[in-house]
């Protein structure tokens, strides 16, 4: 069996040079006469992998030392809380910005631990766009302020972040991070699952500022210690090293990075990508109506396009022919249905070319 265009929202599609590297070192890492998941974290050997993971998502970045990258457990849900966990502390209020489901979980979450002001809600516009800079209403001195930079459930994506001032900007960015060229500078925290675009699940890339690390709390809001592991200044501490870390999808991180590096960098991954984004969204525009994308012009993600079909009939039959045809994770999310096509990095051109074509001729058959 051949390899299949892969759709899928997350885990996604990862490179074919990738695996291939992957299967090839599995067994014998490199001489070691074992492979990355039989091997001590605090050998020579994963320590180079963990530092070499570091080094390369800040030189795509452009980021320096003043600037730490960390390995965490736990995905972007983790994320919700150790954030709010670190830099919400007793008296203070955070701002975020509500844009879809995934901004609206890192809310629930935020609110268990403080004080939350959200300062741009799309919900009553069903989430078809970004807020405009003059939609967002930021609290006096906020401990910080949260976006999230792509939206997979809804296909919205921000195109220029909001300017927050002085305030600490925060961003989940698992779904686009290291799709196209963006000024990682303006963050003082960013953080990603790893399972849509630069790895397979198990870890999250925390990228933090290091002299906002100094500033985290260390006790709760009701005066309990934050445990360590909850701690980013534990992970900065040990190289994310404190606990056994998930040692193999570190590894498959830094082969993923080394890939986008091969290719050319952000900025030619992001060329890329937009033209696999135009190839669907020409077949969404071109279709007459039959196809409605959900996201607004100017909103449309880069990553996730989202559309619906006259009936939901028809969307299941689309789903279905499409797996047919070889193609599969087409089915938008449970929440809101749908189509949903993940076009991630690894995702190829050829890929999007035989989507597009098969959405025309879905449309001649059915229109």
């Amino acid at each position: 069996m051949g390899r299949i265009y892969n759709f899928n929202p997350g885990p996604a599609v990862l490179p074919l040079p990738v695996l291939e590297q992957a299967q090839s070192e599995l067994i014998d890492y490199r001489g070691a006469g074992m492979s990355v998941m039989e091997m001590s974290h605090r050998s020579k050997d994963y320590e180079a992998i963990n530092a070499d993971a570091e080094a390369r998502v800040k030189r795509l970045l452009g980021l320096g030392e003043d600037y730490r990258v960390l390995f965490v457990q736990g995905g972007a849900s983790l994320q919700f809380a150790m954030l709010p966990l670190n830099f919400l502390p007793a008296g203070a209020t955070a701002d975020y910005i509500l844009s879809g489901s995934w901004a609206q979980k890192a809310i629930d979450e935020a609110t268990k631990v403080g004080a939350v002001n959200i300062a741009a809600t799309m919900k009553e516009e069903r989430y078809t766009r970004m807020p405009a800079a003059d939609e967002i209403a930021l609290s006096e001195q906020p401990a910080y302020v949260h976006i999230t930079s792509n939206e997979t459930i809804q296909g919205v994506q921000w195109t220029q972040f909001p300017d927050v001032g002085a305030a600490p900007l925060v961003s989940d960015m698992s779904s686009d991070i290291m799709s196209r060229p963006f000024d990682a500078g303006k963050f003082a925290l960013i953080y990603a699952g790893a399972q849509k675009n630069i790895g397979p699940s198990g870890v999250a890339v925390v990228i933090i500022r290091q002299s906002w690390i100094e500033q985290a709390a260390t006790t709760l809001p009701g005066g309990a210690t934050l445990p360590a592991i909850l701690r980013y200044a534990t992970f900065a501490k040990n190289n994310s090293l404190y606990n056994t870390p998930p040692s193999f999808a570190v590894y498959m991180v830094n082969l993923v990075l080394g890939w986008i590096e091969d290719q050319g960098g952000l900025a030619a991954i992001e060329q890329v990508n937009r033209q696999k984004a135009d190839l669907i969204y020409a077949a969404i525009d071109g279709s007459d109506g039959f196809y409605r994308g959900h996201a607004a012009l100017e909103s449309r993600s880069m990553m996730n396009v989202t559309f619906r079909l006259p009936s939901e009939d028809l969307e299941k039959q689309f789903v279905s022919e499409a797996k047919a045809a070889g193609m599969v994770g087409l089915g938008g999310h449970r929440s809101v249905g749908g189509i949903r096509a993940s076009i991630y990095n690894a995702l190829t051109l050829e890929a999007c070319q035989a989507l597009a074509g098969f959405m025309s001729e879905f449309v001649q058959k059915n229109g």
